[in-house]
């Protein structure tokens, strides 16, 4: 239980103490300053406190988002403090009797006051009983509950969600909550849904292919009702955050799954896993596109290149917005093509339109960002680190930069040599005789161009290109190994193995982007870095796809991506659960 501690008599007829109380709070009434003291003294040291002025008149969401918001230490509103355990050790009790002195004073001894962005909302102290007239007849003149609802919706989202997901994922987000579900239950429960219509997609029918099609928007629906419900309700969470941030590659790497299973199954068409692996590469190479460049443009104030000042010009204009925002093709636009494609049609034409229309996206993402690098000047430290950590470079490429570190490379260099290693292993993997140790060579070769390219801190222009290469170049080895082997099973295996490595990648980054860092370097080590990955991969398709022994070349890729599996999950899943975890919900509406 929170207590809230009135610093005085309340006011005849205010409705301020039941509106406390609905909010969860003990309400404690303090005849003065002295008594105030007291009950402060009185109340546990765990508990979530309250200061409120008996005075204050407004609307009860506005006390929640200043009251209950678990992301921050403390909150305020005119008359009103709420601190959490942690923030009451910084408040001098002699202040205690005025909620906006204290407030002022947390704030100057280096605690962050969060004073919540009201809106219409009303949050005052009448200093007369005509002010206060004024103020309850404002109160009344807003459903607070309508201003609720609409924030419980991202302020920034795709067109399709906006307009075809929000109307009504947000009245389901209500009734979760009158209902006491958590925002962790609904998550889980839209991966259940996207995991039976995996399931309805890999049998190949086509009443499994128009269920999983139904089925796939309706987890959509809940994925967007968790966040809402989160937002109504303000319950975020550390775990709650780490699961709504891999619950939904889970989902849409298991539907590619699931479709690339049902056409095996339905038609014998075992080239669809290819598709699958495709798109499953295309998509994480172009997040890691916007994660990196937002990573190496994160300490930039401003950017004032042409293509900058060209897209704030087209954001100012409505329809241009809603237009560029779809065709990046964000989490929404994407789901709601694979749904209807896969009731409507075949899983390859499912995939060769998602790929079709991810290139696109892909393309014209990417050169928004290149335009807007060029006249980039020198990359933070900090911005360099990031980067760096996105590259997920293992012993060989830090063994190399280090023996190669005096090797002096132009102000592109980095990036074109990172991309020329990359165009050497996937050129020899696709293009030598299969099982011949020249992609051995090649994969050597490609681990050390990424050693030469991290020789130096990574602050060029377009450095921020090199986690991408090296994910493009990592997941299209494995997948040309895997479909030049012809073996059965060996694009299912592949596809496994580069789940596993995309569900660490992804975890690399929401670490990066909550401020704690990247994942500690044992298990980069332990994992062996995006090079040491791709010269093992094309070592065991040597040794055994040269040998006439695909099953062994099928184990060997299964049981890589079983090892790497388990070591990054079970980092992971202590992280996200430790108390150094970052409580981090996208709130931005990039696209997913």
């Amino acid at each position: 239980m929170s207590t809230a501690i009135l610093t005085g008599p309340p006011v005849a007829g205010s409705s301020l103490e039941s509106d406390l109380r609905s909010l969860g709070f003990d309400v404690r009434v303090a005849d003065d300053a002295t008594a105030v003291g007291a009950h402060l003294a009185a109340t546990a040291a765990g508990e979530r406190l309250a200061l409120v002025d008996p005075r204050f008149v407004g609307h009860t969401h506005a006390l929640r988002l200043a009251l209950k918001d678990p992301r921050f230490a403390a909150g305020a509103l005119p008359g009103v403090l709420g601190l959490t355990p942690e923030a009451r050790a910084a408040l001098a009790p002699r202040l205690a009797g005025d909620p906006d002195e204290a407030a002022r004073a947390l704030e100057a001894a280096g605690v962050e006051v969060h004073r919540p962005e009201l809106g219409v909302l009303v949050a005052d102290v009448p200093a007369n009983e005509t002010a206060r007239r004024e103020r309850e007849q404002a109160v009344a003149a807003v459903d607070d509950e309508q201003v609720r609802l609409r924030s419980a919706v991202k302020s920034r989202d795709g067109f399709f969600t906006t307009f075809c997901i929000s109307p009504y994922s947000r009245y389901v987000a209500r009734w979760c909550a009158r209902r006491g579900l958590t925002p962790n239950q609904v998550t889980t429960a839209s991966l259940v849904t996207a995991l039976i219509a995996a399931a309805c997609a890999a049998t190949g029918e086509r009443w499994g292919f128009v269920a999983a099609g139904v089925l796939l928007i309706a987890s959509f629906v809940l994925d967007a009702a968790d966040g809402q419900l989160a937002r109504y309700d303000l319950q975020y969470s550390t775990l709650g955050a780490w699961l709504d941030a891999t619950f939904d590659r889970a989902k849409e790497y298991s539907y590619y799954a699931g479709l690339a299973l049902g056409a095996t199954r339905g038609g014998g068409d075992d080239g669809v896993w290819a598709l699958a692996l495709g798109a499953m590469l295309l998509m994480t190479a172009r997040h890691t596109v916007d994660f990196s460049f937002n990573e190496a443009s994160h300490d930039d104030s401003a950017n004032s290149s042409p293509t900058a000042v060209l897209s704030q010009r087209l954001d100012s204009a409505g329809w241009t917005v809603w237009v560029r925002r779809m065709i990046v093709l964000p989490i929404g636009e994407r789901w709601a093509l694979i749904a209807v494609l896969t009731a409507a049609t075949t899983p390859r034409v499912t995939f060769v339109v998602l790929l079709i229309a991810g290139a696109f996206a892909a393309c014209y993402t990417t050169a928004g960002r290149l335009l807007r690098s060029v006249r980039r000047r020198a990359r933070t430290d900090r911005a360099a680190e990031g980067v760096r950590a996105l590259t997920d470079s293992g012993p060989l490429a830090e063994l190399a930069a280090r023996l190669l570190r005096p090797v002096a490379l132009p102000g592109l260099g980095v990036p074109a040599l990172a991309l020329l290693g990359g165009a050497v292993i996937l050129a020899t993997a696709w293009a030598t005789p299969l099982g011949s140790y020249w992609p051995v060579v090649a994969a050597a070769f490609y681990a050390l161009c990424s050693g030469v390219a991290l020789a130096r801190p990574l602050k060029g222009p377009l450095d921020w290109l090199l986690p991408p290469i090296f994910r493009i170049a990592e997941y299209g080895t494995i997948l040309v190994l895997a479909a030049r082997s012809g073996a059965d099973g060996a694009l299912p295996a592949a596809f496994g193995l580069v789940a596993a490595l995309a569900y660490h990648h992804y975890d690399t980054v929401y670490r990066i982007r909550g401020g704690t860092g990247a994942p500690p370097h044992w298990l980069v080590r332990a994992v062996g870095g995006h090079e040491g990955r791709t010269l093992v991969v094309a070592a065991v398709a040597a040794l055994w796809l040269g040998g006439g022994h695909p099953e062994g070349f099928i184990f060997a890729l299964t049981a890589l991506a079983v090892v790497i599996a388990v070591l990054v999950l079970v980092e992971s899943i202590r992280f996200w659960v430790s108390s150094q975890a970052p409580a981090v919900h996208d709130e931005t509406g990039e696209p997913a």
